[in-house]
C-alpha cells in the first residue's frame, strides 16, 4: 500500500514540475516578443513629446516691449502708487551653441 502510495506522490509531483517547466518556458519564448512591446510603448511615447533637444541646433525667438501707467500720491509724507496698467512683451533671438562649445562656470 505504501508503495502505491509513494508512486501517486511522485507522479504528482512529476506532474507538477513539468507543468512549471512548461510555464517557464512558455515566459522564456515570449520574452523577447514582451520587451520589443515594452520598448515600442516607450518609443511611442517620447515621439508624441515632438523633437528632442540638440546642443547646437536649438534657436529661439523672442519680443520685450514693457509698458507701465502709474499715478503717484504725497500725502502726509506718505507716498502712495497706483499701477493702473502694467504690460510686458519679449523680442529677440537666441541660439544654444554647440555642446563641445559650452562653458560652465
Amino acid at each position: 500500500m505504501f508503495a502505491r502510495l509513494s508512486r501517486k506522490r511522485a507522479q504528482t509531483t512529476l506532474e507538477y514540475a513539468i507543468l512549471i517547466g512548461v510555464i517557464v518556458a512558455g515566459l522564456i519564448a515570449m520574452q523577447v516578443y514582451l520587451k520589443r512591446g515594452f520598448q515600442g510603448k516607450i518609443k511611442e511615447g517620447a515621439d508624441t513629446m515632438g523633437q528632442q533637444f540638440s546642443p547646437g541646433h536649438t534657436t529661439s525667438n523672442y519680443t520685450t516691449n514693457s509698458f507701465t501707467n502709474s499715478t503717484e500720491t504725497l500725502s502726509n509724507q506718505i507716498t502712495t502708487t497706483n499701477i493702473h496698467l502694467q504690460e510686458t512683451n519679449r523680442l529677440g533671438n537666441e541660439a544654444v551653441d554647440k555642446f563641445a562649445n559650452e562653458q560652465w562656470w
